[in-house]
């Protein structure tokens, strides 16, 4: 039941970006990945995907991630809490918190923790990134107490697990073609993972079960093959092609079986949400 973990760290939407293919992304034209304005949300959004794993044709509820955003005068800071119903404990527990402090002025972090909690896995993680020096002190182990420190150098507009997923909804995708490659990098576990997604359109139209019917833009990540993911499988993702840009819904084939993150409830968007009556 490992893959329950995978389950829920799919609600976990920034992780959609963990799994990119790590190669250079192919350039767009005009493109400035460390310019952004943050335009799409605001202090007291919060939102909640519910995780399904499927096994043998049943989608069986799994776990949920919690999204919340919070603001002082010159910081955003965004916490998720990621875990598995009680009813799934017994075969892999998961209680995850994430918490990324972001620069109101440039939108890129400043201060980042990690605390897993996964089965008998455990691991703390944090970092304070100094953008204009282009270094970050990392605290990495298994537990705070035992975590080490570690000066990395990192290149220009560098994200976070957290950070990345607020960068994206900012996205002014007018300028992008169906095709086209989205390119940003984040720092995970010590090392700089140059990533992309690539942008496919819009879809209208699209029903998710007990919350409406919306126009979407679909994105794909390209996924990396081996314990959790399949050879040759893709992610999906639609998000609303509002001002919001808010992820509903993610598809994802696993190793074994497949698994899906779908938007439960939100509250405090900075729009309403519009809904295709």
């Amino acid at each position: 039941m490992k893959c329950i973990k995978y389950i829920v760290l799919l609600a976990f939407v920034a992780l959609v970006f963990l799994f990119t293919g790590a190669k250079e992304p192919t350039d767009i034209p005009d493109y400035d990945d460390c310019v952004i304005e943050n335009t799409a949300f605001r202090a007291g959004e919060k939102i909640v995907y519910k995780a399904y794993y499927n096994w043998k044709f049943v989608w069986i509820p799994a776990g949920e991630a919690v999204f919340d955003i919070k603001e002082n005068k010159e910081h955003y800071e965004i916490t998720v809490i990621g875990k598995t119903y009680k009813g799934y404990d017994a075969f892999f527990r998961v209680r995850d918190y994430f918490h990324s402090v972001i620069d109101k002025k440039t939108m890129y972090p400043k201060y980042f923790v990690r605390i897993v909690e996964e089965g008998n896995y455990r691991k703390f993680d944090s970092l304070v990134l100094h953008q204009d020096q282009l270094t970050a002190i990392s605290f990495n182990g298994k537990s705070r107490n035992t975590a080490k420190r570690k000066v990395i150098s990192i290149q220009e507009c560098t994200h976070d697990l957290l950070s990345v997923l607020y960068f994206m909804r900012n996205m002014n995708v007018s300028k992008f073609k169906p095709g086209d490659m989205i390119p940003t990098k984040i720092l995970f576990d010590e090392t700089i993972y140059p990533i992309k997604v690539r942008y496919e359109g819009n879809y209208n139209n699209f029903e998710i079960k007990d919350l409406g019917t919306f126009n979407t833009i679909k994105v794909i990540p390209d996924l990396v093959s081996g314990n959790v993911f399949k050879d040759g499988n893709r992610m999906n993702v639609w998000v609303t092609n509002d001002a919001n840009k808010l992820p509903l819904l993610i598809e994802s084939p696993l190793s074994v079986g497949s698994a899906k993150a779908v938007l439960k409830s939100y509250s405090g968007l900075r729009y309403k949400l519009k809904e295709i009556k």
